[in-house]
């Protein structure tokens, strides 16, 4: 296993992990119930009611995700605190920079990272 991060690079993954928090929590993306909610007007029309699930099923997908990354980002600001940060979680070592800076919640190195593509895609596929 390697030296941990030096501090500088510490922070500045602190730094950009609490502003995509902030982006995410102010965004309003989360806070919109609205899109979920189809009128008794929609129901009459298969067109308009199935135009509102499409959009009723994007939304709640958007919402997913963003609360996914979220618990991501709070997954890695906890790390941060423990002083694991950037470390792969199946071999330890250090996850590049360049993976970081893209994705600084990440928590496998790229090689993991494309290992579990795979393995998830063959078991959609079987």
């Amino acid at each position: 296993m390697e030296e941990p991060m030096e501090k500088a690079k510490i922070e500045k993954y602190k730094k950009m992990l609490l502003t995509l928090k902030t982006q995410i929590l102010s965004g309003g993306v989360l806070k919109i119930a609205s899109d979920l909610h189809i009128s008794p007007e929609d129901l009459s029309e298969e067109g308009d009611l199935a135009n509102n699930v499409i959009h009723q099923e994007i939304s709640f997908n958007i919402k997913n995700r963003e609360l996914k990354k979220l618990r991501e980002i709070e997954e890695a600001l906890d790390r941060i605190e423990s002083n694991c940060f950037g470390e792969c979680d199946d071999c330890g070592e250090e996850i590049s920079e360049k993976r970081l800076n893209t994705q600084p919640w990440t928590t496998l190195c790229i090689h993991h990272a494309e290992e579990r593509e795979r393995e998830t895609f063959v078991k959609k596929l079987a």
